[in-house]
C-alpha cells in the first residue's frame, strides 16, 4: 500500500510533534530523578510531585479552555511550545547557580501540565482544520507511532545520558525540543480561519463547562470517555506498583526493568500502522468493541509475575499485548472524537477529556498505592487487573449515526 501523502503543511506538524516526543521521551521521568538525586527528596515528596503538579495544572487547564478555543489554534499551539520551553528552562540554570528548590519543580510540573493540555487541545483543533476529514485516521495514526517509538527509545538514551552528564542533561534536551517544536509549526504557512465567537461570551462562566457538557451529550463519546478514564486510569495505576514488585521484591536489576517496559513499546508502531487497514476493513465500531476488549484483558497477567527470565519475558509479553491494541485503539478514538465535534467546540472538547483522563490517572494511582501499603503490590495488582476486566461493558453497543458539519478550513495565502 502506498504512503499517503497528507502535505506539507502536516509534514511540518508531524515533524514538530516528533522532535517534542522524543526530547520528552529523553526527559521521562526526569523531575522526580532530579528530586532524588539533587534534592535527596523522600518518598512523599517524589509522589507529591509526580501527583499534585500534573492536578495542578489541571485546574490550571480549565480556564484555559474557551481562551483556546476562540483564538487561531497555531499561535496558541506555538505559545503553549514555548511556555513549556521557558518552564523547563529555568531548572538547568537555577541547578547551575545552585538555586534549585523543590517548590520550584512542583511549579515546573504544574505548568507544563496546564501548557501540554492547552497544547493538545489547540493542535487538535489545528489538526482537523489542516487534513481531509478521511485523512485524519492516516494522521493520528502517524502522531500515535511516533509517540509510541519516542517512548521506547528516549528513556533509555536519556538514563545514559544522565549518567554521562549530570542530572539535568534531559531537562535541557526536553527544553529544547518544545523551542524547535514551536520553529517547526511557525513554518506551516498559509493562514488560518478565524474562529467565530458564539451568541454568548465565550468567556463566560458556563464556557468552562461546555466540552463535558458536548461529551455527555453524545452517547458515543460519553461510552468511550467513561471506558478510556477507567481504563488509562487502571493501567497507569500499575507502573509504582510494579516498580516496587519488581525492583524491590522480586530483585530484578534497574537494566531489565527498563528493557521490560521499553522493549514492549515498539508493539506502538504495529497497532498504529494497522489502524487505517483494520477500519477500512472491520469498521470502526467493531474496532471499539473488540480491541477496546483486548487492550482490557491482558493487565491480569501482571499478577503473575515470578523472579528471573520467565518473569521478565511475562511483563514484557503482557506489555507488548497491551500497547499493540492501545495503539491501534487510540488513533481510531482520536478520529471519531474530532469527527463527532463540532469545530467551535473541539478545544474546550479535548481540554476536558484530558482533564477526566489526568484526574483518573491520579485517582486510580492514589488508591492503588494505598491498597499496596495494606496489601502488597501483587494485591493491588490483582485488584486493578480485575477491575478493568469490568470497563468493555462501558463501551458503545451500538454505532452511532455520523454526524455532519461544515468541515473547517484553511485559507490559503
Amino acid at each position: 500500500m502506498a504512503r499517503r501523502a497528507l502535505g506539507r503543511r502536516f509534514g511540518w506538524l508531524w515533524a514538530a510533534y516528533a522532535v517534542s516526543a522524543y526530547g520528552s521521551g529523553l526527559g521521562f521521568g526526569a523531575l522526580p530523578l532530579i528530586a532524588v538525586l539533587v534534592l535527596h527528596a523522600g518518598t512523599a515528596e517524589v509522589s507529591a510531585l509526580s501527583a499534585v503538579g500534573p492536578a495542578v495544572g489541571a485546574l490550571i487547564a480549565v480556564p484555559l479552555a474557551p481562551w483556546v478555543e476562540f483564538r487561531r489554534k497555531r499561535p496558541v499551539v506555538i505559545a503553549m511550545d514555548l511556555t513549556r520551553f521557558g518552564a523547563m528552562a529555568t531548572i538547568p540554570v537555577a541547578y547551575a547557580f545552585g538555586r534549585l528548590g523543590f517548590v520550584q519543580l512542583l511549579v515546573v510540573s504544574a505548568v507544563v501540565a496546564a501548557a501540554k493540555i492547552a497544547f493538545n487541545a489547540a493542535s487538535g483543533a489545528f489538526l482537523k482544520a489542516l487534513v481531509r476529514p478521511e485523512d485524519l485516521l492516516v494522521a493520528n495514526a502517524r502522531f500515535e507511532s511516533t509517540n509510541w517509538s519516542s517512548i521506547a527509545v528516549g528513556p533509555p538514551l536519556g538514563g545514559a545520558a544522565i549518567g554521562l552528564f549530570g542530572p539535568v542533561t534531559t531537562v535541557v534536551a526536553d527544553a529544547l525540543s518544545y523551542l524547535l517544536s514551536a520553529l517547526g509549526i511557525t513554518a506551516i504557512r498559509g493562514g488560518e480561519e478565524a474562529p467565530q465567537a458564539s451568541e454568548k461570551s465565550p468567556v463566560r462562566a458556563g464556557a468552562l463547562l461546555d466540552g463535558w457538557r458536548h461529551i455527555m451529550g453524545d452517547p458515543g463519546l460519553r461510552a468511550l470517555y467513561l471506558n478510556n478514564m477507567l481504563v488509562s486510569g487502571l493501567i497507569m495505576a500499575t507502573e509504582p506498583l510494579l516498580a516496587v514488585l519488581l525492583l524491590r521484591q522480586l530483585g530484578f536489576p534497574p537494566w531489565q526493568y527498563a528493557l521490560a517496559f521499553a522493549a514492549p513499546c515498539f508493539g506502538g508502531l504495529i497497532g498504529s500502522r494497522l489502524a487505517h487497514r483494520v477500519v477500512t476493513r472491520h469498521g470502526r465500531h467493531r474496532v471499539f468493541r473488540i480491541v477496546g476488549t483486548l487492550r482490557a484483558v491482558w493487565l491480569i497477567g501482571l499478577v503473575f509475575v515470578r523472579p528471573g527470565v520467565v518473569g521478565l519475558v511475562t511483563v514484557m509479553a503482557v506489555e507488548l499485548a497491551i500497547i499493540i491494541n492501545m495503539s491501534l485503539y487510540t488513533p481510531v478514538l482520536a478520529t471519531y472524537r474530532l469527527e463527532r465535534t463540532p469545530k467551535h467546540l473541539v478545544a474546550r472538547t479535548l481540554t476536558a477529556w484530558s482533564i477526566g483522563q489526568q484526574a483518573s490517572i491520579a485517582v486510580c494511582t492514589a488508591l492503588g498505592g494505598l491498597l499496596a501499603d495494606v496489601t502488597g503490590p501483587r494485591t493491588a495488582l490483582t485488584a486493578a487487573g480485575l477491575l478493568i476486566l469490568a470497563t468493555p461493558l462501558l463501551l458503545p453497543r451500538r454505532e452511532q449515526t455520523p454526524q455532519h458539519e461544515p468541515e473547517p478550513s484553511l485559507s490559503h495565502s
